[in-house]
């Protein structure tokens, strides 16, 4: 009798013992979500704190949507469509580059490679990641750029185009390793459904698997595109420090986070007004960042495929 009422009780403490568990990792997981908004809730308010200067003085109109930049020489303008202009021109390059080239590499992983060479190429094209974006920079202006003199001889020593190239290289694999997972996890019943209609297994990658998995692969695309426009130092090694508008390939172009580098790393006092500008600019950025995020989002809530 003693010996079944200890084993009815140890079979009791042990669900306890599970749910008890199952509270601390809640609330372990609970605390990381509350901390993050909480850093970005932070985040919101030193912007709208550190750029309130500078709105009191230039209107956002004028920020956003007049063509002369020149916070640092009289007589001051601080219109950023030439920031805009030059951030949107790089990452457009850079998308030309890293979207096509990173979803036919996905394709490849995922469709045609055997699984051996999928396991040796993943890792190698997943360690372009980790190399450091001063290395692309100095890549583009030391070697992109002379290649480029062959082609465009009018061509300048910084550029938006060389900056653009090497940038789409630096994001390549971020597009590519996203897409690839994306197209990998499309359920395998799906392409035998496509086979067993008579479809060839292009067919089967263009109509088939592509469109279930395209959510999110346009998310991987708009997330490489925001890790674009957020790129510093590639595009403040070899484009140039020139904000000019229109902006154009073969000339420099500032960027809205090179304009950041220039200041935060040159002689202008803590105070002056010429921090503010920064601060502007960055949430000028972070809102940039923001639409493109929630693009993304309805995007994936709009196209998404369930599969049971």
């Amino acid at each position: 009798m003693p010996r079944e009422i200890i084993q009815e009780a140890s079979s009791l403490q042990a669900p306890r013992g599970r749910y008890l568990k199952e509270r601390l990792i809640r609330g372990i997981f609970f605390a990381c979500a509350f901390f993050a908004i909480i850093i970005t809730a932070y985040t919101i308010i030193i912007f709208a704190m550190g750029s309130a200067p500078f709105f009191e003085s230039v209107s956002p109109f004028e920020f956003i949507f007049t063509i002369r930049w020149s916070p640092l020489i009289e007589p001051f303008s601080y219109g950023a469509l030439p920031l805009i202009g030059g951030t949107l021109l790089t990452t457009g390059i850079a998308l030309l580059v890293a979207l096509p080239l990173g979803l036919l590499g996905a394709v490849y992983l995922s469709e045609y490679a055997s699984p051996n060479v999928r396991r040796a190429l993943k890792p190698i094209m997943e360690l372009l990641a980790g190399i450091p974006s001063v290395v692309f920079g100095y890549f583009a202006l030391l070697y992109v750029t002379p290649l480029l003199r062959n082609i465009f001889p009018d061509i300048q020593f910084w550029n938006a185009l060389s900056a653009g190239l090497v940038l789409g290289i630096a994001i390549l694999p971020l597009v590519s390793s996203l897409s690839e997972d994306i197209i990998y996890a499309v359920p395998r019943s799906v392409r035998e459904a496509s086979y067993a209609l008579g479809a060839t297994r292009f067919e089967t990658v263009r109509r088939v698997v592509l469109p279930a998995a395209f959510s999110g692969i346009t998310a991987a695309f708009i997330l490489g595109m925001s890790r674009a426009i957020g790129e510093t130092m590639i595009v403040a090694i070899a484009a140039g420090m020139t904000p000019v508008w229109p902006p154009e390939p073969l000339r420099p172009v500032m960027t809205l986070t090179a304009y950041i580098v220039n200041v935060a790393t040159g002689d202008a006092e803590a105070g002056a007004f010429i921090w503010s500008t920064i601060f502007a600019v960055g949430a000028l950025l972070f809102m940039m960042t923001l639409i493109l995020n929630t693009i993304s989002y309805f995007i994936v809530q709009r196209f998404r495929e369930q599969y049971e």
